[in-house]
């Protein structure tokens, strides 16, 4: 019985250490499921301090307001940090996105990641040391204004995206 409850505190233990923290980065809904269209089962607020359970493609499962569900990658930035800076979010998790076979029923965004090789990206850490550095070279919103006027730079708008369809049902993500 010792023996039971021994095995049953480290499991317990180790399943809270592999909890990661983390910072919504904007108000998005918490899905029952990593897709597109499935259930929503809470919301998350810009700001909001959540617990990265675990990753699977282009998502992250979160707990938060005791809810647990799924959040696109993009929308949440690993660390304890408050909501300033440039939302690096999710950096260190963008390597399973990358070198997974393709899922057309998967909504997967990635952004900026060449030059890297897929050991490269299999060997990924995250390193808080290197985020606060890189954070470092952030510029204001008259900064970057100055530097396109500067460089000629001119704003152009664009059509949105189409919004993706979600899964037929009866697949499995």
């Amino acid at each position: 019985m010792k023996r039971l409850c021994g095995i049953l505190a480290l499991s317990l233990a180790s399943g809270l250490a592999m909890a990661a923290p983390g910072v919504a980065l904007k108000d998005e809904s918490v899905l029952s499921k990593p897709v597109a269209g499935s259930a929503a089962v809470g919301k998350l607020n810009k700001g909001m301090a959540v617990d990265i359970v675990a990753k699977q493609g282009g998502w992250l499962q979160v707990k938060a307001g005791g809810k647990q569900g799924w959040v696109r990658l993009l929308s949440v930035r690993a660390g304890a940090g408050g909501t300033g800076g440039n939302g690096l979010a999710g950096v260190a998790g963008v390597a399973g996105a990358v070198t997974q076979k393709s899922d057309s029923s998967r909504v997967v965004a990635v952004a900026g990641v060449r030059g890297l090789n897929e050991e490269d990206l299999k060997g990924a850490k995250f390193d808080a040391a290197e985020l606060a550095r890189l954070e470092g070279y952030t510029v204001s919103a008259s900064q970057a204004q100055a530097f396109a006027d500067k460089s000629g730079l001119k704003a152009v708008k664009i059509k949105a995206l189409p919004k993706p369809e979600s899964a037929a049902a009866g697949e499995t993500p």
